[in-house]
């Protein structure tokens, strides 16, 4: 029971730094960026800066906080000073794109305004609006290891399963296309929640925490598998 009680209070902080992003970051940006200290993105909810989204890993390993909005960024990204009004209009250390909105000085490397491709949406973007969002294991082909991740249905693309490191990364690494999977329940095994996609000889096995959050992705993956997107009755009746 501890155990269960402590997945669950786990999942409901997840739930909490992902709907603390999606509404009191872009609230900063437009309307208190710089006047008031932001409430900064913990380490461990991320595994890539936030802005260019390259990898934290042995060669990228500074991870720093942006002072004006909160983000986790490398080195290369946070190289910028600002003045923010919340700390006396001393120089602070911000990241780029919060440079150009502060001094209004034109980057030459700035990214902004580039077409997001398929992957480049954040976690808390598409988890903000989805048909379930949630932590799972994804096993390897062994069945015997495997990579536990933030994994995201969005509402307004259900098709589509998409899959990030952790549940504040601004991307995904991978997606799978759910449409004609069969969605494959399994015996549990060694206390684990067991469930497979399965389409001719790809195999996808995943871990859910409960089996009743098991249930609940085996409900919504059959549903996108089968090409059944939710209409505005389904979500009112969800709700």
């Amino acid at each position: 029971q501890d155990a269960i009680d402590r997945k669950e209070k786990r999942s409901e902080t997840f739930k909490t730094a992902v709907h603390g992003l999606e509404t009191g970051i872009s609230a900063l940006k437009t309307e208190e960026l710089g006047r008031r200290a932001p409430q900064w993105v913990r380490d461990n909810l991320v595994t890539m800066c936030m802005r260019c989204k390259e990898p934290f890993n042995a060669f990228v390993r500074r991870r720093h906080h942006c002072r004006a909005c909160g983000y986790v960024v490398c080195a290369r990204c946070s190289d910028y000073r600002a003045e923010l009004q919340y700390d006396g209009n001393r120089l602070n250390r911000v990241c780029q794109e919060c440079y150009v909105f502060l001094t209004g000085h034109v980057v030459l490397e700035d990214r902004e305004g580039k077409h997001k491709g398929i992957l480049e949406k954040g976690a808390a973007e598409v988890s903000g609006r989805s048909l379930l969002c949630g932590s799972l294991q994804l096993l390897d082909k062994n069945g015997k290891g495997g990579t536990r991740g933030w994994f995201v249905i969005p509402q307004d693309d259900p098709l589509v399963l998409y899959i990030y490191a952790a549940p504040q990364d601004v991307r995904a690494h991978t997606s799978i296309p759910l449409l004609g999977y069969q969605v494959r329940d399994l015996p549990q095994g060694d206390s684990r929640h067991l469930f497979q996609l399965v389409q001719s000889r790809q195999v996808y096995t995943f871990v859910a925490d409960t089996e009743e959050l098991k249930r609940r992705w085996m409900k919504v993956m059959a549903r996108s598998a089968a090409g059944i997107t939710p209409t505005e009755e389904d979500e009112d009746a969800d709700s």
